[in-house]
């Protein structure tokens, strides 16, 4: 079974549309770095155990489309989530959904980073989020689909400590959210650092 998987994996990440675009394509694990109005942060990405998160990531990266976002839900002691809005609001344009690789064996723990999804499994486009904590409730369960983790920082988790202890309002009025920054973070780019 673990050989179909592998197979059917290595099928939807060389027949993908993105897998034209593959950044250090020899590279299993690259490392990005996020400058954001906080800082930054070093990311290596897990290209072995989650092919199709990473290189979905990438492309978006490859292509400058995360330059100016905002980090928009900042729930303290859980996660703060980024990558799909400017500082207006406004929507920022996606690719196709992608498979949930929530399996891969990669834990929802302090300092990962993950694919933020919609309700469905398969629905993650271009959000992402950072783990605050040990977030056990977002990693596969009996059969339950998780949240699909695809790397780590391994440096400035002062950074990340940073944006964890902004203020955060229970509920936007302006946007009728909750969770929302008072003064969200701006992620100014993330840039591929050289192998």
């Amino acid at each position: 079974m673990k050989t179909i998987i592998t197979l059917l994996t290595s099928f939807i990440v060389f027949f993908s549309p993105f897998s034209q675009a593959q950044v250090q394509p020899d590279n299993p694990f690259p490392t990005v770095t996020f400058v954001t109005s906080e800082g930054n942060l070093t990311v290596e990405l897990n290209r072995e155990a989650a092919p199709i998160t990473v290189a979905n990531f990438l492309r978006y990266v490859a292509k400058a489309q995360y330059n100016n976002t905002i980090f928009h839900r900042l729930v303290p002691g859980f996660v703060i989530q980024g990558g799909g809005y400017d500082a207006e609001f406004s929507d920022k344009p996606s690719y196709e959904t992608i498979v949930n690789e929530s399996g891969n064996g990669l834990l929802n723990t302090y300092g990962t980073i993950a694919m933020a999804r919609e309700r469905k499994p398969h629905t993650a486009t271009r959000q992402f989020y950072f783990n605050l904590n040990d977030n056990t409730s977002l990693n596969p369960d009996d059969g339950d689909w998780g949240y699909a983790v695809f790397g780590r920082v391994t440096e400035g988790l002062d950074v990340l400590e940073k944006l964890a202890a902004l203020e955060s309002m229970p509920f936007d009025e302006k946007t009728g959210w909750r969770d929302v920054p008072a003064n969200p973070p701006v992620l100014k780019r993330i840039e591929i650092v050289p192998q």
